[in-house]
């Protein structure tokens, strides 16, 4: 069996993959980019750019796209389901720091797309659709992978292997890597449609974050549709969930009478909240879900999966280069790893706890400081920076 040579070896062609292998491929580093499936399928879980990531998008030359085919969301609701009081959080407040001062809204799977059909005309890399990542094997050289597909099994020898393969990485389970933390016990409904709730709903936003002491819901708009994120009974059977009656339920909270309302999707989820051990092992590294998973609100997951590409790329294509030793790569690991913990983590679970306060009592103390963190505009400005993953990136910066 001929054994291909190529320089990276990526696993998982979605977002933070695509991304990972633009970048390498742009410095002229031969890439080979791989995916199980036969396309950078579909997804519609993430569908948020935080202002960062569009920095980052910029420099491989694909921000301007994604802006033209999303919407911009400069301001984001938290709003108090019952009394109806709205919370406005504007992101143009940070223009003096931020190139793009809103969030985009426009689903993940337009960047892998957009990506992939880009490094398809480059001659120094390479897509392998239908191809699935089932070993690999490292030495103090290099990592050979093999590789599944139709016919029979392919092996490639490269110097570094990126495993972008997802929450359930068969790179992070071939380095026996634990995966700590653990499964909310709530399944997540997510329904979209193209119904015009804003017709509904008195000075909707793009971004709406529903707290709620009885059922607290995301409400958020990408350019063809409105989508809802609900939580459901760990007891509701996925029958129930996807259900004409569960959703005419979900509507009728919203627009008052569900039954009027037609679905283009309807997609059930298990939210996790977990990190990898250790992001980088040898010549093998972890990026976005393969190395850590956190719950949707507030749109972190591809955001902070696309921060590990850059980081980890900026630190890798010096070393390919024989300008910076291999043992630089641990200042990856450090730097994510820590972020993870510290920010992505914290504020997620955070932010869970924001929007499902519980009983009265909790809900109106969760109101209240919502309230006062609205009207002091220095921790507005923090909550902000927080939020639009700035302040994540300035801590991973100072971790030596």
């Amino acid at each position: 069996m001929s054994i291909d040579r190529v320089q990276v070896v990526i696993a998982g062609a979605g977002p933070v993959g695509s991304v990972a292998a633009a970048y390498l491929a742009q410095q002229g580093i031969d890439v080979l980019l791989v995916e199980q499936g036969d396309d950078a399928a579909q997804d519609l879980r993430a569908s948020t750019f935080h202002a960062p990531t569009l920095e980052m998008l910029d420099e491989i030359g694909v921000a301007q796209s994604l802006v033209e085919m999303g919407l911009k969301a400069p301001v984001y609701h938290w709003r108090d389901r019952k009394s109806g009081e709205i919370f406005a959080f504007d992101l143009t407040e940070l223009k003096d720091v931020a190139r793009y001062p809103f969030r985009l809204q426009c689903e993940q799977y337009h960047l892998a797309r957009m990506l992939a059909d880009r490094l398809k005309s480059l001659s120094n890399a390479q897509i392998l659709f239908e191809h699935r990542l089932v070993h690999l094997a490292q030495d103090d050289d290099g990592v050979t992978v093999s590789l599944e597909h139709m016919t029979g099994i392919k092996q490639v020898r490269c110097d570094f292997l990126v495993g972008a393969d997802g929450a359930n990485s068969m790179v992070r389970k071939w380095l026996g890597i634990e995966f700590e933390g653990f499964t909310y016990p709530e399944k997540f409904l997510c329904l979209s449609t193209e119904y015009p709730i804003e017709t509904k709903i008195p000075d909707l936003a793009l971004v709406n974050y529903i707290s709620d002491s009885d059922e607290w819901l995301v409400l958020l708009r990408v350019p063809n549709l409105w989508r809802v994120l609900v939580p459901a009974n760990e007891d509701e059977s996925d029958e129930y969930l996807l259900s004409d009656e569960k959703k005419n339920a979900v509507f009728d909270g919203i627009v008052g009478d569900g039954s009027v309302i037609d679905t283009q999707h309807r997609t059930i989820y298990r939210v996790h909240q977990r990190v990898a051990k250790q992001f980088r092992s040898g010549r093998v590294a972890l990026i976005g879900d393969a190395a850590h998973l956190n719950n949707p609100l507030g749109g972190f997951g591809m955001n902070s999966g696309i921060h590990d590409a850059f980081n980890l790329c900026e630190k890798l294509v010096p070393v390919i280069r024989g300008e910076a030793p291999e043992d630089s790569l641990d200042l990856y690991d450090r730097q994510r790893r820590t972020v993870t913990h510290a920010f992505t983590q914290a504020q997620t679970l955070e932010n869970m706890e924001m929007m499902r306060a519980g009983q009265s009592e909790a809900h109106r103390q969760r109101v209240e400081a919502m309230r006062a963190l609205a009207n002091d505009p220095e921790k507005r400005r923090a909550f902000l920076l927080r939020q639009a993953m700035y302040s994540s990136l300035a801590d991973a910066a100072a971790v030596g």
